[in-house]
């Protein structure tokens, strides 16, 4: 039997120009081009959770920093959404009202009304309540907390917040504390972002 060795001829589409040779398939980019490093690490990345936008080639370092900056190009990503469409652990607004109301009372038990001192601590408390209201572990709630201090001077007043509301998962609490020359006010918005 004679042995026939296979040519491969050039299609009618491809033109004349074409030779075999071009029909191979292209070579796998190196990490260590410029224009194909971005695209390595999203093809490599491609399986998991991270989203890849850009990232600089470290071409000025050594090969041995390359693992470090892959390191710091995943730490800045983007995780997937997982689809929970209910918190672990709902809101509850009693245990973080009696607290806000035990700063409050340790907060401003010796202090007289002052303008310019209520500006500066209407942000220190405001930041000790997030902090302590972050320490229940309420995860996926974002806080909004406003600090009120009103002087008395014999006027009434009214306070109104308007948001787009979840009924069943969002909450607030206000928690107040009073004395003879003002009064302290303070809401916690508590909203679950899904």
């Amino acid at each position: 039997m004679e042995k026939r060795s296979r040519i491969l001829k050039p299609s009618p589409s491809q033109g004349p120009h074409h030779s075999p040779v071009a029909l191979r398939r292209d070579r796998r980019p190196s990490m260590f081009e410029r224009e194909a490093y971005a695209q390595i690490l999203k093809e490599r990345l491609r399986e998991s959770f991270h989203d890849v936008q850009y990232v600089e080639p470290p071409f000025d370092d050594s090969i041995a920093d390359i693992g470090k900056e892959w390191k710091s190009a995943l730490s800045k990503l983007k995780f997937a959404n997982s689809y929970r469409m209910e918190p672990l652990k709902k809101f509850q607004a009693h245990p973080v009202e009696t607290k806000i109301q035990q700063i409050l009372k340790e907060s401003l038990k010796d202090v007289k009304y002052d303008e310019k001192v209520f500006s500066h601590l209407s942000l220190e408390l405001a930041d000790q309540i997030l902090t302590v209201v972050k320490d229940f572990g309420y995860h996926r709630y974002k806080f909004i907390i406003k600090v009120l201090f009103i002087q008395k001077t014999g006027q009434a007043i009214n306070i109104a917040s308007r948001w787009i509301w979840d009924v069943a998962w969002d909450s607030w609490v206000q928690a107040k504390h009073e004395t003879e020359s003002y009064v302290a006010l303070v809401l916690v918005f508590a909203l679950y972002c899904e």
